[in-house]
């Protein structure tokens, strides 16, 4: 290899020499400029070769990109990862005629064979940062990994090959095994853990977010305290930035999301139905048993003339089916007031354009307090969207408060100063409006 490398080497300085002669250069200071002038040619023609490389390796897959319909393939063509090889041969190509120029001088020699090793161990890493970039690139734009907390083990990949990197220039410079020089790093690993405890423990967090799928970007998380309910932004090795409702930013440590009770909501998305939970106090005063008259009156309501119909038959044959009626009727009875608006409500929400059947539909009675029978109404959404939900809410709660008078039923609420208004006004014998 060496004779070779000579063969190459010796006519370009015997031509170097030749043309300083003809300048009329003396031999003292021929000597000293050959040196300098080779060096410069040596570097030029490094990145000579360098740039063909990377020209023809661009072209060769570019054109390898035109027969194949792997998108894998024309990522990384597209993002230059193959044709950034060549600059790995930039350092390589100047080691191999550097000892012809300075051969009498080791000292010399050996400094620039360390640069060209520190240009190395730097090129290379610039490539590696770029494979594990355009990696995570195509990674992303999977469905399956979309959303997935990859930017954390992204960045601490690269933190890795960084430290790798620094070690290994830092062992050239001081002219030793890089072993010896994680020996010796060894006595600080201590003080290295207290310094990266946050990015240690938030790649366990991230591993375990990523790994049990817990949390995406894009999902609606809420943790204790009120502090954090909104939209998980990004994900990162040492943070996790969320936008609450009210459009502030919450950055916290990924092992928070591990380590504390955390709440997604994307179960609830990805189920295509939102729950709708909300109950009214009725007075227990205005609970009365139906007679026929008033059953009447009530069939003049929607839904009601042919359930009524349909439950007094049943009565009359002797069948009480309340729950899991046979005849597919809604759960309530003919009994109560109170049981008839039940099952209005029942047939209502099922009727109800933006309420799903898939999940549980019903409205039902809790244990009475001293201020009334709460009554509740427990169903589903078809939106899941915050502000549609909210309107579709709206809009039955507002129906219910209205539908109670119907049947005679009041909704409880404490007493406001306009109550107090209307008792001294009564206590007056002032007539009140109606």
């Amino acid at each position: 290899m060496e004779d070779k490398s000579y063969r190459v080497a010796e006519p370009l300085l015997q031509g170097i020499k030749d043309m300083l002669k003809s300048l009329g250069m003396d031999s003292g200071h021929v000597d000293r400029w050959e040196s300098l002038i080779y060096l410069v040619l040596i570097l030029l023609l490094s990145l000579v070769i360098t740039w063909l490389l990377r020209i023809v390796l661009h072209r060769v897959f570019v054109r390898l990109s035109r027969h194949t319909r792997n998108k894998t393939l024309q990522i990384m063509i597209k993002r230059r990862l193959f044709s950034s090889v060549a600059y790995i041969f930039f350092p390589l190509i100047v080691l191999a005629f550097l000892p012809w120029v300075y051969g009498d001088a080791p000292h010399l020699i050996r400094w620039i064979e360390r640069i060209c090793s520190i240009v190395f161990v730097g090129v290379f890493w610039f490539y590696i940062n770029r494979t594990i970039d355009t990696f995570w690139h195509i990674f992303s734009q999977r469905d399956e990994w979309r959303d997935r907390p990859l930017k954390g083990i992204v960045q601490l990949l690269k933190g890795i090959f960084i430290g790798v990197a620094v070690i290994l220039i830092a062992a050239i410079i001081a002219g030793v095994s890089p072993l010896k020089l994680i020996t010796g790093l060894g006595a600080f690993a201590a003080v290295l853990m207290l310094v990266f405890k946050d990015s240690i423990l938030g790649f366990v967090a991230g591993f375990q977010l990523a790994e049990n799928d817990l949390v995406r970007r894009g999902d609606w998380i809420v943790l204790p305290g009120g502090m954090v309910n909104g939209v998980v932004e990004d994900i990162t090795l040492d943070t996790v930035k969320v936008r609450n409702f009210d459009h502030t930013l919450i950055s916290l440590p990924p092992y928070t999301l591990v380590s504390s009770t955390m709440q997604n909501w994307r179960g609830m998305t990805e189920s295509g139905g939102r729950r709708i939970k909300r109950a009214f106090l009725i007075e227990n005063d205005s609970v009365t048993a139906c007679t026929d008259e008033k059953l009447e009156a009530y069939a003049d309501l929607p839904y009601m003339k042919d359930y009524i119909a349909a439950k007094k038959k049943q009565r009359e044959e002797g069948r009480v089916e309340n729950t899991h009626n046979s005849e597919g009727l809604a759960n309530g009875t003919i009994d109560t007031n109170l049981g008839l608006f039940r099952a209005y409500v029942n047939m209502y929400l099922l009727h109800h354009p933006s309420i799903t059947s898939q999940f549980e539909v019903m409205a039902r009675l809790l244990e009475p307090t001293e201020n009334g029978t709460p009554f509740e109404i427990y169903c589903f959404t078809t939106v899941t969207a915050w502000v549609d939900f909210e309107s579709v809410q709206s809009e039955i709660v507002e129906y219910i408060l209205v539908a109670a008078s119907r049947f005679d039923l009041r909704i409880y609420q404490n007493a406001s100063g306009y109550d107090y208004v209307l008792q001294a006004e009564i206590s007056s014998g002032r007539q009140i409006p109606s």
